[in-house]
């Protein structure tokens, strides 16, 4: 048998979770698990929501649409572009990877931009499309040369995996205008934005008057629903979302009924928006608390966050994978996440600080 050898790697992060299960099966001790992007600190209630879904309909048992259902799509009209758009520019995906994945193979272009600090994944999905790639340094390099990036594609995703740095949104739009009159396509990948906003958050109206924007979102993160895989794509232009509409059709013929009515309900019915509302707040302030702990005990990577704070569900700190290790902290080595020719990866770690305060001081109150 032969195969077709995309060149991808599996995930180093999973092989690294496997490799600290281990390490606390053998010690009998237990791990903090830091290096996935997962939302621990509590549990979206789904308890009421739920009950407002009726399993018994032809919706629930047949196909669903193939770029998504109505109802789905005019709930995330409301909430993400305060009704501005039309509801057939959005497609429903199985999450933000595989958004990313079919944009990927629709997009005709020269060269994708990745900022040099960015989401491992990303490459691996480069290789398996044969998407040609390139690293810029940061934001604020692209805004003072924009012509660098002309007819070619650039991905800003904000807050930032792995830095889990937010920019300003007012210079993140004007750059947007930049690279719009270079012809310059921009993939927004924001999952991470949402957990700390709430519907009144218009910049995805604002973004969305833009032909060249791609936007592109999960569900993940912001209420706390990795395993629905459930994410949307918005383009304004119609021959992308024709030829995206193809590929999620035989890519796996329409995505997950229950997940989208799942989503709606939450978006849309007061027992769901009181659940997404009461899963945002707890998870961001106690997100909030750990990385002031960091800043205070001098362990967060300041570098990292000269034009930018941090804000998302990861950090950098200035602590490499091993040592951490010695304090039972699960991480990941920053060259998993890094292009930057002007450090040292290794001096420093990715870890996720949406955990519980109570576990994240228990285990980082040693680290000196």
């Amino acid at each position: 048998m032969e195969i077709i050898k995309s060149g991808a790697k599996y995930s180093a992060i999973v092989g690294i979770g496997e490799e600290l299960k281990q390490l606390s099966k053998d010690s009998g001790k237990k791990y903090l698990m830091l290096n996935r992007g997962i939302n621990r600190v509590t549990k979206i209630n789904l308890t009421e929501t739920v009950k407002n879904i009726d399993f018994d309909t032809e919706k629930m048992q047949f196909y669903a649409p193939t770029t998504g259902m109505f109802p789905l799509k005019k709930a995330i009209n409301t909430e993400f572009f305060q009704s501005t758009v039309k509801e057939d520019e959005i497609s429903i995906t199985a999450g933000g990877m595989n958004a990313l994945n079919l944009i990927f193979q629709v997009l005709n272009t020269r060269k994708v931009y990745v900022q040099s600090l960015y989401w491992g994944a990303y490459l691996n999905l480069f290789k398996i499309q044969n998407t040609p790639y390139d690293f810029y340094h940061s934001i604020q390099s692209i805004y003072e040369n924009p012509e660098e990036y002309a007819n070619a594609t650039v991905i800003i995703c904000d807050p930032n995996n792995p830095a889990g740095d937010k920019s300003d949104d007012a210079l993140l739009l004007k750059l947007v205008s930049k690279l719009e009159k270079q012809n310059t396509t921009v993939i927004w990948d924001g999952p991470y934005r949402r957990l700390f906003m709430d519907s009144s958050d218009n910049l995805y109206s604002k973004l969305a008057q833009f032909p060249n924007v791609i936007i592109c979102e999960s569900f993940s993160k912001s209420i706390g629903l990795s395993g629905q895989r459930l994410g949307f794509i918005y383009s304004t232009n119609e021959e992308f979302n024709t030829e995206l509409a193809i590929r999620l059709l035989y890519s796996g013929n329409g995505i997950n009924t229950f997940a989208q009515l799942l989503v709606e309900q939450l978006l849309v019915s007061e027992e769901g928006k009181k659940a997404v509302s009461d899963f945002k707040r707890i998870t961001t302030q106690v997100i909030k608390k750990n990385i002031a702990f960091l800043i205070e005990n001098k362990l967060l990577a300041d570098e990292f966050y000269q034009n930018s704070v941090p804000k998302g569900i990861f950090v950098i700190l200035k602590k490499p994978y091993q040592e951490l290790l010695k304090y039972r902290i699960g991480s990941v080595p920053l060259n998993y996440f890094s292009q930057r020719k002007n450090i040292d990866p290794m001096a420093y770690s990715r870890i996720c600080v949406s955990v519980p305060h109570a576990d994240f001081i228990r285990f980082f109150k040693s680290v000196k």
